[in-house]
């Protein structure tokens, strides 16, 4: 008898490891590459579009940010030239109702850093 072994019924050569390489339908197996590339695609068409709200609305912040900056600016000239600014009379005074709508700060609202009339905060 040669090398080849009897094992199940069936004849197993020497040398011959693993599992034979199944006979996959080469049209499904392309079919289900596709469809994971469709999918790839889709999902990294959602993370764009999530990437890009992302920045459109940190740079709407951006914006926000810039015109509060420049009204302090605009503030802090006022108060340069001896004059104050009437925002910041209705802050000291605690009228909020003379503000006008959009230009309370967010330290007033929070409670922070606002000066006592110790001069301490």
């Amino acid at each position: 008898m040669d090398d080849n072994k009897m094992v199940g019924g069936k004849v197993k050569k020497p040398g011959k490891r693993g599992r034979k390489p199944a006979k996959i339908d080469l049209k499904a197996k392309l079919e289900r590459s596709r469809q994971s590339a469709r999918e790839c695609r889709a999902r990294k068409k959602l993370r764009y579009q999530y990437l890009e709200e992302l920045v459109s609305s940190k740079e709407r912040a951006i914006c926000a940010l810039r015109e509060e900056l420049e009204m302090y600016k605009q503030w802090c000239s006022a108060m340069d030239q001896g004059k104050i600014p009437s925002e910041i009379k209705a802050l000291l005074t605690g009228d909020e109702q003379k503000m006008p709508q959009g230009s309370s700060t967010k330290a007033s609202k929070n409670g922070k850093n606002n000066i006592t009339s110790n001069g301490q905060g």
